[in-house]
């Protein structure tokens, strides 16, 4: 049986980013380990140390973005759930010829030059769930 993936990240989509970050660095003392646009994905991250893990805050750099209509009014919400994987591509044909609808047939670059792929929501019980192959180390 396959080991479970560890946790790599959980996003959520926020509405103001200063604000959000303020929120996690100042009030509830979390270390920004990242600040990045991530261009081809239509979004600026902030990665901020949660013990072994990252909140990730996502600002859409697009008001029509899918990511911030996604969002609609609301002043943040849980955009995605990252997973950790060793080999990506191994770990996508195997989903796939599990019955799993992949959103990304071929790994994309994410952030600080990860390797990820989403999940579709409709095989995963209304999730999305990205898997992210690290390119350092894990933090």
């Amino acid at each position: 049986m396959r080991e479970s993936w560890p946790l790599d990240h959980v996003a959520i989509v926020v509405a103001d980013l200063e604000r959000s970050v303020a929120l996690y660095t100042e009030q509830l003392r979390f270390a920004q380990l990242y600040r990045e646009t991530i261009a081809d994905q239509g979004v600026e991250a902030v990665g901020l140390k949660a013990g072994d893990s990252v909140i990730e805050l996502l600002r859409p750099l697009d008001d029509a973005s899918p990511v911030a209509r996604y969002r609609g009014g609301a002043a943040s919400k849980l955009h995605h759930v990252a997973f950790r994987v060793e080999d990506i591509e191994t770990t996508l044909a195997q989903l796939k010829a599990d019955g799993i609808r992949l959103i990304d047939e071929k790994p994309r670059s994410g952030a600080h030059g990860n390797r990820v792929a989403f999940l579709h929501p409709s095989s995963t019980e209304g999730v999305l769930i990205e898997l992210c192959e690290p390119l350092e180390p894990p933090r």
